[in-house]
């Protein structure tokens, strides 16, 4: 955390819009969001291979983060797992995926629904035993993101309203330490990607319907927010040609793989690439 933050905010205004080489390398820095930093850095891997004269440095530290790094021009490309607010508007934005948000606890508990009034009540403090729910006389450990998180902002505006996380909540500053956290407690309960629940934990349906890709395309689970990447100002050069790659239909099913619903779906075909495209094929 300490490197990030270094690396987002100790260096001032410096604009970073531009690729720097280093040792004959072109590199970008993409920094934000910690629910996109590993489909991020997917990308960046398969991104690099094709393109080996190229460096893309994928960093984390929270979509605030990731929006405060793109509008700074610390980062060539910023990430954020939420919505911008108001206050935030201003940046390019450039939606690669959407993501649901899954509740999720323990293999051992036996609880498989919960309606979404009983989940603000548990966040909120005021449900904070088992017994209520499973029948199982023991406290509830319920695990949150911190603040700047943009899962716990999406959570915040599709759960909570108007309540406010209970602080008594324990903390964790990214989905993979939420999961572990609750993969070793029969007693704990957390939210995370979609994209990243696996067999350490289960995911409990909502309102009666369990959360799946399938659901979100749907629009029968509702849990869901976008994941995006952000530019100063209209993206040019080697951002863009990255940009490009993660909405190809390469890249586009790479996110589809890894269990997050691709913006072609929603979005089509984006106008930034099809101009990129054009102009490549022109030279």
């Amino acid at each position: 955390m300490l490197v990030v933050l270094t690396v987002l905010f100790g260096c001032g205004r410096k604009d970073e819009s531009t690729p720097k080489k280093k040792g004959g390398y072109a590199s970008i820095i993409i920094a934000g969001s910690t629910s996109v930093q590993p489909f991020a850095e997917k990308l960046a891997e398969i991104y690099m291979v094709k393109n080996p004269n190229t460096v893309v440095n994928v960093q984390g530290g929270g979509s605030t983060a990731g929006i405060r790094a793109a509008q700074t021009g610390i980062a060539n490309i910023g990430t954020s797992s939420r919505n911008l607010h108001p206050e935030e508007k201003g940046l390019f934005e450039i939606p690669i995926a959407f993501d649901g948000i899954a509740v999720i606890v323990n293999p051992k508990n036996s609880l498989r629904n919960l309606s979404t009034e009983t989940l603000r009540a548990i966040y909120a403090g005021k449900i904070l035993s088992w017994e209520t729910l499973t029948g199982v006389k023991h406290r509830i450990t319920t695990i949150t993101r911190e603040e700047g998180s943009g899962t716990r902002g999406a959570f915040e505006e599709l759960v909570m309203e108007k309540l406010e996380i209970d602080p008594g909540c324990i903390v964790q500053d990214s989905n993979g330490a939420v999961r572990e956290l609750v993969a070793t407690d029969p007693y704990a309960i957390g939210y995370i990607s979609l994209g990243l629940v696996n067999k350490q934990v289960r995911a409990v349906a909502l309102d009666g319907v369990a959360p799946s890709v399938k659901a979100v395309k749907e629009k029968r689970y509702r849990f869901f927010r976008p994941f995006l990447f952000l530019t100063r100002k209209k993206p040019a050069g080697l951002p863009l040609h990255f940009i490009c790659f993660v909405l190809s239909d390469e890249g586009q099913r790479i996110l589809a793989k890894e269990g997050l619903i691709p913006a072609s779906i929603i979005h089509g075909e984006s106008d930034l690439c099809r101009q990129q495209t054009s102009k490549e094929k022109k030279n």
